[in-house]
């Protein structure tokens, strides 16, 4: 319960860092970092423009979009302090969860008709795709160091006491950050500032939803990052006390969120061809620290 309602609060303010980042990174002052979440709550209380062309699925894909990332967060720990849903294997059921919420939008995308969104649909599932095995391999590569498979028990008994295991570590916030920012459909992959149709991928899925069902889109995007946020702050938190705790956390979500204002203000977005040999790069990664959990338990013949 305590990661849930740091990832609620985390959420307000998450994108507005990552906007202001990014407007002093060009020399502007920009927004406050409350103004994304200004934005979405004037969203949610307009109402939603449905074509006639969309069927029901478009209507309800919203609802179950931020419905799989909310179940995905109930299973987030936070250091010491188990979510909500805690059982062996838990990390599974989290993945599963979001790919749920994304096949709604993906196939709400192709029932509007457009082949515009069909594009951007297709880009998504691929890109979701090839980024699902480096999550596997990453958790699957600390169930075998720890001895456990589900998040708590993982991030409880995770201790660092060499220097492969420190590298490790690090190794892993970057997967993570980076899997966060593919997720999202962010740098290097995309923009959600740009309208260009040859880097668009999950803002051209949306150009239809209005109103409520906008603002909820939107707000399951700040979700999905405070979410990752709080699963690499699992990384530096251990078995501390709330006090210690709860610090660290904001810590972690406002570094994670100036991390990726800097990525999308300085780095330079790939060709849409060599988005899956970037995203492959993650998975190279992912064996690394596989290999070094061998290393780490002389299995490593």
């Amino acid at each position: 319960m305590v990661s849930l309602i740091l990832i609620l609060v985390a959420s307000l303010f998450f994108t507005g860092i990552v906007i202001r980042t990014k407007s002093l990174a060009s020399g502007r002052k920009g927004p406050g970092i409350f103004q994304p979440m200004k934005d979405i709550f004037r969203l949610l209380k307009k109402g939603s423009v449905y074509s006639s062309t969309t069927s029901i699925i478009f209507q309800i894909a919203p609802s179950f979009y931020i419905a799989s990332v909310l179940m995905a967060i109930l299973i987030v720990p936070l250091g010491d302090y188990p979510g909500v849903i805690s059982f062996q294997g838990d990390f599974i059921l989290f993945a599963y969860l979001l790919a749920f919420g994304k096949f709604f939008m993906i196939i709400s995308a192709l029932d509007t008709g457009s082949s515009f969104e069909g594009m951007g649909a297709s880009r998504e599932s691929l890109f979701s795709m090839l980024v699902e095995p480096a999550f596997f391999i990453l958790m699957g590569s600390f169930a075998l160091l720890t001895g456990h498979t589900s998040f708590h028990s993982i991030f409880s008994t995770l201790h660092y006491g060499s220097n492969i295991s420190y590298l490790l570590g690090l190794l892993a916030t970057f997967v993570f950050i980076m899997i966060a920012m593919i997720e999202n459909s962010r740098m290097p992959v995309d923009d959600p500032k740009t309208h260009l149709e040859l880097t668009m991928i999950h803002e051209v899925m949306v150009l239809d939803n209005s109103g409520f069902d906008l603002g909820l889109i939107l707000h399951t995007t700040n979700l999905k990052f405070a979410m990752y946020g709080a699963i690499i702050s699992n990384f530096f938190i251990g078995d501390l006390s709330l006090m210690y705790t709860i610090p660290i956390f904001f810590a972690v979500q406002i570094g994670f969120a100036i991390v990726a204002g800097l990525l999308e203000s300085f780095m330079a977005r790939f060709r849409m061809s060599h988005n899956p040999q970037f995203i492959f790069i993650l998975t190279s990664v992912s064996l690394l620290i596989f290999f070094g959990v061998l290393l780490l338990l002389e299995r490593f013949v």
